[in-house]
């Protein structure tokens, strides 16, 4: 099954200090290469991403973005000042004394007062997230992959349906071929007696002049090949493994007879039906140029 090379996918992980959100953009690219962004204090970790993508992808240019959204809980705890609280308690009792007021003071409002609770912050150990944070990015991965391989699935689709239209035109160029040889040695032979006005003909001459143009143009050889190009881009259309790149030399290789074909054909007809072929090929190579 093909897979493109282009894709979004995001994936996200709570933690009870916070959240990681990763998300992962690819697109074409000769080789495999990944990079990644991630918040400073998980530095660390990037080879750790690096090897978990690219034992999924292995081709494209591949962009991965890890953003942690800290609650505010995990940022401090509430911590009592006794000494200040103590404070606010010995102010209000010689208040109350003063003014004959009831002794016994609120503790509720007594910690609502100012600096009576404090936060202190906590200290964070990022290496107890790394198992939250890979799950983000392989849920990410996961998710580009499905994306993936739906584009893989309709680039399989269209890269099927030219193939056979191409083999369709390839095999017209093979009917027409002797056909081609037939109406030379026809129109040969009426130039001659146009020429010769009434003269005996050689026929063994023009039988060795016709020979020598079905072996000039005899393109017997380049089907044949074009046809085992068109079997083996078949069987890689149905690998599991990434055939981008034998796919493009594929593509290198029928274009090379196809040219042969166009070089050597002195017909009209077959030449049109090279330049059907190479077009569709053109469309064929720029899709092939987006599977992994």
């Amino acid at each position: 099954m093909l897979k493109s090379m282009t894709g979004y996918g995001k994936g996200e992980t709570p933690t009870p200090h916070g959240s990681f959100i990763v998300e992962i953009r690819s697109v074409n690219h000769r080789y495999g290469e990944i990079s990644v962004r991630l918040p400073r204090s998980f530095y660390a970790f990037e080879n750790d991403i690096k090897r978990l993508a690219s034992s999924l992808l292995k081709r494209g240019k591949i962009d991965i973005s890890v953003q942690w959204d800290e609650t505010t809980s995990a940022n401090a705890v509430p911590q009592l000042d006794m000494a200040v609280a103590r404070g606010y308690y010995e102010a209000y009792s010689r208040l109350a004394k003063e003014l004959n007021l009831p002794q016994d003071a609120d503790p509720s409002y007594i910690m609502s007062l100012k600096g009576v609770m404090k936060e202190l912050a906590v200290s964070l150990d990022e290496t107890e997230l790394q198992p939250q944070l890979l799950t983000a990015v392989q849920s990410a991965v996961t998710a580009l992959e499905g994306m993936r391989n739906r584009e893989g699935e309709a680039l399989a689709d269209d890269l099927k349906a030219r193939r056979k239209q191409i083999a369709e035109w390839s095999a017209q160029i093979g009917e027409r071929t002797p056909q081609m040889v037939i109406e030379y040695r026809q129109k040969l032979k009426g130039r001659l007696d146009q020429l010769l006005d009434g003269i005996d003909m050689d026929e063994n001459r023009l039988s060795q002049e016709v020979a020598l143009l079905a072996d000039r143009c005899d393109i017997t050889e380049e089907l044949v090949r074009l046809a085992s190009h068109f079997s083996q881009f078949d069987e890689a259309l149905g690998s599991s493994d990434p055939v981008g790149r034998k796919l493009d030399f594929l593509m290198q290789e029928m274009n090379r007879e196809v040219n042969t074909i166009g070089s050597k054909s002195n017909d009209a007809g077959i030449t049109n039906l090279v330049i059907q072929i190479k077009a569709e090929m053109e469309k064929m190579r720029e899709q092939v140029q987006n599977v992994e």
